[in-house]
């Protein structure tokens, strides 16, 4: 039996899929409404947001009513009769009510922990925001995933098939004496290893699959693929430099370590005014009435007195055991762990946003290297398999051109899809990268 030729079976892997085949968008959509990484993120943005609210509401009026109605016997309701013996003159009740209105006038302390919330909210913003954008990169990761799975599915079917037919071969030409049984011992070794990749290639395809569910909530079916034609863009800006410099202002996770300063800044401040003193003004408004109640003669004034009160209060912190000191130290060093958090967070990124501009300059040769190694390594199958027709080759060198075609085809794919990944990784180190980025990948689809 001739050897059937692998790149049949390769060119398969390329063909495009159906019309109806769901392309990255269509992923995005329903990971942007079921994605349980961004709703926490949301959720936790919206928590933190309640305490701007909470910290404004300690500076704002305070209104508060109260209403008692105690009762006393025994010796406080004591009577006596005419002869001066003690009667039981029942019960004593008393009602007081009152409405009181309080507002801060000056606490220091206060206003400060007002500013750190506004600043913690802010930086819960910012990383709401970072989810956001890193929510781009993790389902194009995950759909691309798929993508290379399936491919690498692909090429591990047509090897086994390439592998296979080898095997029959020479078993066919040892079967006739025009081979030793060496070659059918060595084809089938590689046809048994092939078997095997296949199975541990669809299960990787199995795993793609369900990470991509795992975003988008949703089975995943046929998924559009990458078509031949890449744009090899290198990055604009071709300066490094010049998009260090842009992600160091709008990447959104420095922004939010940026707010976490500030807030530990207003905190320590706020620590610090716990040593000065503060003032509150009230106005309250109450009335207050008593009567025996079951005792003969009882007296009542059910009705009350009203009153108003008003007053200012000056409160003067002396001495709180040190409690105030410790916080104001507590307070600096929290604020030195968030600055150095800051610095750390600064260099990932600017490690991060060379890595992948480098990582784009390199794919684009990585991808135009790996296409001409397919091209060779299809020619090199050709050429050793009309060889091993007419003697010149060994059923080895027909094996190892077939497995060398087949690493050169998944290089080729493995290198398209990086490159497209690694353009949305240096955006997204830059902070710039939006829907429209991925709306642009989605362009590349067919």
């Amino acid at each position: 039996m001739r050897l059937k030729l692998l790149t049949l079976a390769l060119a398969l892997s390329a063909t495009a899929l159906p019309g109806h085949g769901e392309d990255l968008m269509d992923a995005y959509r329903q990971a942007r409404a079921n994605d349980p990484v961004l709703s926490q993120a949301e959720a936790q943005r919206l928590a933190v947001g309640e305490g701007v609210v909470q910290s404004r509401a300690t500076l704002l009026p305070q209104l508060s009513g109260r209403a008692t109605l105690t009762q006393s016997s025994g010796s406080n309701a004591i009577a006596t009769t005419g002869s001066g013996a003690p009667v039981n003159a029942g019960h004593l009740r008393s009602r007081d009510e009152s409405l009181e209105l309080s507002q801060t006038v000056l606490d220091l302390s206060k206003i400060a922990d007002l500013h750190a919330a506004e600043s913690q909210a802010s930086s819960q913003d910012a990383q709401y925001n970072a989810a956001l954008q890193e929510l781009f990169v993790r389902v194009t990761q995950a759909y691309f995933g798929v993508l290379t799975s399936q491919d690498e599915l692909t090429y591990a079917k047509a090897n086994e098939d390439a592998f296979k037919q080898s095997y029959e071969q020479a078993q066919q030409r040892f079967n006739v004496g025009l081979s030793a049984v060496t070659d059918v011992y060595q084809a089938k070794s590689y046809y048994e290893l092939a078997k095997a990749q296949t199975v541990a290639a669809q299960n990787t395809l199995n795993d793609a699959r369900e990470a991509l569910a795992q975003i988008t909530g949703k089975p995943v079916g046929d998924l559009k693929r990458l078509r031949d034609d890449l744009p090899m863009v290198p990055p604009n800006p071709a300066d490094p430099n010049s998009w260090v410099q842009e992600a160091l202002k709008s990447n959104p996770n420095v922004i939010a370590q940026q707010y976490n300063v500030e807030a530990a800044s207003h905190s320590v401040n706020a620590a610090r005014a716990g040593h000065l003193p503060t003032i509150s003004a009230s106005v309250s408004r109450g009335t207050s009435s008593s009567w025996l109640q079951n005792a003969p003669g009882a007296f009542a004034d059910r009705n009350g007195r009203y009153g108003t009160t008003v007053g200012l209060t000056l409160t003067v912190p002396i001495f709180s055991g040190f409690a105030t000191q410790s916080r104001v130290r507590q307070s600096i060093y929290q604020r030195d762990a968030a600055e150095d958090s800051l610095e750390a967070q600064r260099r990932q990124v600017t490690r991060d946003t060379l890595n992948y501009y480098r990582s784009v300059i390199a794919g684009i040769s990585q991808v135009q290297a790996n296409k001409a190694s397919v091209d060779s390594g299809q020619k090199a199958l050709e050429a050793t398999r009309a060889g091993f027709d007419v003697g010149t080759q060994t059923m080895l060198n027909v094996l190892n051109a077939i497995q060398t075609l087949t690493q050169a085809e998944s290089g080729y794919s493995q290198s398209r899809h990086a490159l497209i990944l690694d353009q949305l990784q240096l955006k997204l180190a830059a902070g710039t990268i939006d829907v429209k980025d991925i709306e642009s990948v989605n362009a590349l689809l067919q």
